[in-house]
This record gives C-alpha cells, sequence and structure tokens, in this order.
C-alpha cells in the first residue's frame, strides 16, 4: 500500500498574543523553527521539511526586518510574494506561519546592541555596518515569542549562524541551533531570495562564485591559502558584470585567517553581479 501523508492545515498568526495564546493551549513537545524573510525557495523548503523530522510541529516566521538593511533601497525592493510563500509552505505541510507586520514586532524608538566582539566587523560586517545588531535584535524577538526547542538555519548565512550561536550562548538562551547545508541549482548557484533579480546575462555570470569555491577545495593545500585566495578573487574579479567585494579563507570558528591548526576552514565570497549581492560560501575541512 502506497503512503499517503495526511495534508495539514496551515495555521496563519499574525500577532504575538495569537501564536503565544495557541501555545498555551496546545502544548507541543517539540517546537521547530524556521526564521525566513519570505520569497521562500527550495532551501527554505529543506529547512522545513527537516525541522518536521526533528520536531512535533513546525513554524515558520515570514517577516523582512528592516532593522538589518543598512540600503533602504534594498530593503524597498526586497521579495514579498506571500500569497505564493503560502501556497510553498502549504505543500510541504508547514504547521504554522507566523507573518507579523513590523509595527507588531518593534515599538518606536527601540534600542537595541548586543556585543558579538569582532564577528561583527570581519566579512559581511565590514560591508554591511549594523547588519547584525538587526539579524540579532530580530531573532531574539522570534526566538522569545515562539520559543522553539530547536531553530534552523541555512549554510548560506554561515557568518549569520555564527552570530546567532553566539547570541544563545551569552544570553543562556534554551534552544538548540542546526546549520543545514546549501541547497544550489543544478548548475552550482546558491539558492537565494534574491537570485530573482538577476537579468539573464548576470545568472549567467553568477556562476563564477561557486565555479571559484569549488576550485580553492579542490585545489586546497593549506601551506598555499594566501595563493589560492587571490587565484580565486582574481577568477571572480575578471569575471564581466561581477564586482567582487571578499574572497576569504578563514577559520570555521573564528572567521580569522585560516591556519594549518584550524579545525574547520571556510572559503566565503560577497560580489555583486549586475545590481544583485550575493553571498556563497564551502566547506573545506
Amino acid at each position: 500500500m502506497p503512503n499517503f501523508v495526511t495534508p495539514i492545515t496551515l495555521k496563519i498568526f499574525s500577532t504575538k498574543n495569537e501564536i503565544t495564546d495557541y501555545f498555551n493551549r496546545k502544548p507541543v513537545k517539540v517546537i521547530g523553527f524556521v526564521p525566513t524573510m519570505g520569497a521562500l525557495h527550495k532551501g527554505h523548503l529543506g529547512l522545513i521539511e527537516l525541522a518536521k523530522q526533528q520536531s512535533t510541529q513546525v513554524v515558520c516566521s515570514i517577516f523582512v526586518n528592516p532593522t538589518q538593511f543598512n540600503d533602504p533601497k534594498d530593503l524597498e525592493k526586497y521579495p514579498r510574494p506571500i500569497t505564493d510563500d503560502i501556497r510553498r509552505l502549504e505543500e510541504v505541510n508547514c504547521d504554522i506561519l507566523f507573518n507579523p507586520q513590523v509595527t507588531e514586532m518593534y515599538a518606536d524608538n527601540e534600542k537595541w546592541h548586543f556585543d558579538m566582539g569582532d564577528l561583527e566587523y570581519l566579512l559581511e560586517g565590514k560591508f554591511r555596518p549594523g547588519h547584525y545588531q538587526g539579524v540579532t535584535q530580530v531573532v531574539n524577538k522570534l526566538f522569545n515569542i515562539v520559543k522553539p526547542d530547536i531553530a534552523f538555519f541555512g549554510q548560506k548565512d554561515y557568518q549569520q549562524f555564527m552570530v546567532i550561536s553566539k547570541m544563545v550562548e551569552v544570553l543562556e538562551m534554551p534552544v538548540k541551533l542546526v546549520m543545514c547545508p546549501i541547497e544550489r541549482e543544478p548548475d552550482g548557484l546558491a539558492m537565494s531570495s534574491r537570485n530573482i533579480h538577476l537579468t539573464p546575462y548576470d545568472r549567467e555570470h553568477s556562476l563564477i562564485l561557486s565555479k571559484a569555491l569549488n576550485w580553492v577545495k579542490e585545489n586546497f593545500d593549506i601551506n598555499k591559502i594566501d595563493t589560492l585566495q587571490q587565484q580565486a578573487a582574481q577568477m571572480i574579479s575578471n569575471e564581466p558584470g561581477v564586482e567582487l567585494e571578499y574572497f576569504e579563507i578563514v577559520d570555521g570558528k573564528t572567521l580569522h585567517h585560516a591556519a594549518p591548526a584550524s579545525e574547520t576552514i571556510v572559503a566565503l565570497v560577497a560580489a555583486r553581479v549586475g545590481k544583485t549581492r550575493l553571498i556563497d560560501n564551502v566547506l573545506i575541512g
């Protein structure tokens, strides 16, 4: 007999009180949580499917968080296809969508600062000042609202995972964090909500990012890190329509330059392809 999955009716909440009341009335053994900014793609859905394997109920949040955008134009053009997102969540049998408005999440003149050390100023932090203050601010709010037992994040935002891990440790938050592998298109491009903005020309040339990362992984030699980094950066800089911001090979636990003693090594890249900013990374060892 074939196994049929009974469809789940997606519950949609837009206020903190609604979701709090729901879990107060129906306690759940293990709450799995996937925070997103919407424009869901296969990578997001993979996180939800993994969360369903490890949780009793899964909450996905969709909230385009204004405090983590240092470019107002980037915030304005961020895709918000909520109808399509709801359909996708229904297709993977997500239990709950938390979809609040900005006024529900933030009070007027609200202040926040979390000391994450030099994680705030390296790589993404250097090119997006204030970004991780906004990330920690909203994730702290979401964790306090949803109260998840496990939260799932994609590896594509590697530095973000480190920042949130730091916050959970410092604030002693009772949540387990899981980092899930990057989902890629068949040609290697890391899936991203921003890919929708790539023109066909941009899309073709964006592949240099994953190609450079894979080249470094395939040719990795701990004694030649500087050379590999320089050559990969040159590969990307030579690609038409691509403006490199950084290509770094770093210690996966500190984001400082990788060394022979590094237990985990990761190569990370950020670049503007046409008008779209993309990030990607690969774990080397």
